[in-house]
């Protein structure tokens, strides 16, 4: 078990040789990067900026306020001085980037990779990386075809820590694997029941919009409580569930299930929110299944739930934020690894790729039948029925590809996405 003195030293001394390699990176071997959404956008900035040899071209978003911010905390931090835009078009077309790091509400990362790999862009996109099933297939789809390298935000399959457990695990570490239950439990308030009104100066709400069909403005919608809106958002499943249920596929061995269901509501506020605060979606793969339990509004400390526990016949693996613990099947410990957990990681892993030629942790055609999980769940529960295909079938036959639940429509001049 590593002391927690022995792991601060060690992530001292990889901040230090990070920093020296930054230093010493030939500019011929540098990556130019413009960042779409700061407010998880920080972070891929953050980020980006300890990885050697990467420089932010540009920043971009649709609130003037946080340009500002951005571009001088990003100034501080390297020689260029950034560019800031609104327009993320203005980016792509822009031949000296070399990658488009998207951090935007999920309604624009479909169209946003899309476009990027169109560009002859490299992306990195956020969880979940698609608001629908047939954005999910077109964006791997255009990646392939532009052979373009497109690494989404599931950050934990890039921590040392995570990958040893996963290792372990599929070694057999506690024995054949049967089943992982997922958890995710906050203590969200209510959003309210929004007021339309004027749009707000520092606001450019029509790009904000970008492909999907307008809609007044409310002011509880932006920044963040669109997630809760079926037209903008994928609910708790989709912005945090994603995580863990991709670990749950590592972890099994699995892509994609056979029958899938999902139980809930929005059982805590009189409010605006669509999605359900409180649920459990459940996934067959016909010889091990899944579930992924979200209570959003109810923090239950005193269950102390993990991340995700894996039941072998030889015990369980329970994981937290990057580090695990083993089980016996009488509840002895027998290892405790403590965790590493850092986006850094990631994000390295990504510009590796783009410069050596290295596998991508999280490449998006696998990463997106992980979002297709939280797709069928939320599908599921909005049709109120458990969802159910043959080994034979494809989820596009089952749910009919013109279907509003499998693909939406787009504002007129997105017919890129069609």
């Amino acid at each position: 078990m590593t002391s927690r003195r022995t792991f601060l030293h060690a992530s001292a001394l990889t901040t230090l040789s990070t920093t020296i390699a930054r230093c010493q990176e030939p500019p011929s071997n540098r990556v130019r990067v413009g960042v779409m959404g700061l407010s998880r956008g920080m972070a891929h900035i953050k980020a980006f900026l300890q990885v050697p040899g990467v420089e932010i071209a540009y920043v971009c978003d649709v609130d003037t306020r946080r340009l500002e911010s951005a571009a001088k905390h990003v100034e501080g931090k390297q020689k260029l001085k950034p560019q800031a835009v609104t327009d993320f078009r203005k980016i792509l077309e822009d031949d000296s980037v070399d990658v488009l790091s998207i951090a935007t509400p999920n309604f624009w990362h479909a169209p946003a990779t899309i476009l990027a790999c169109q560009a002859g862009k490299h992306v990195y996109v956020e969880k979940p990386g698609s608001h629908n099933p047939h954005e999910a297939t077109k964006m791997v789809a255009v990646a392939k075809e532009t052979k373009k390298l497109v690494q989404m935000g599931n950050q934990y399959r890039s921590v040392p820590s995570i990958i040893r457990g996963m290792t372990n695990l599929r070694e057999g570490a506690i024995g054949k694997v049967t089943y992982a239950r997922c958890w995710y439990d906050n203590a969200r308030g209510s959003i309210g029941k929004g007021v339309e009104g004027p749009v707000p100066e520092w606001l450019d709400y029509d790009q904000w919009q970008g492909p999907v069909p307008a809609r007044p403005y409310k002011d509880n919608l932006v920044h963040y409580d669109w997630h809760w809106h079926w037209h903008w958002g994928n609910g708790e499943l989709g912005n945090n569930g994603v995580h863990a249920l991709d670990l749950a596929r590592w972890g099994l061995e699995v892509d994609s299930p056979l029958k899938v269901g999902y139980v809930g509501g929005r059982y805590h506020f009189d409010d605006d929110q669509e999605t359900p605060d409180t649920g459990d979606a459940v996934f067959d793969f016909g010889n091990c299944g899944a579930s992924w339990h979200g209570s959003s509004c109810h923090p239950r400390r005193h269950e102390n739930h993990p991340f995700i526990a894996f039941y072998g016949e030889g015990g369980t693996m329970a994981f937290g934020r990057g580090g695990y613990e083993t089980f016996d099947l009488k509840g002895k410990v027998t290892e405790t690894v403590e965790s590493d957990f850092g986006d850094v990681y990631h994000f390295k892993n990504f510009i590796d790729a783009i410069r050596e030629g290295s596998p991508l942790n999280a490449p998006i055609a696998d990463a997106q039948r992980s979002t297709m999980l939280c797709h069928l769940g939320n599908i599921a529960y909005r049709q109120n029925d458990t969802l159910e295909r043959s080994k034979a079938q494809s989820w596009k036959d089952v749910i009919g590809q013109e279907t509003p639940l499998w693909k939406r429509a787009y504002r007129e001049g997105w017919d890129t996405l069609g």
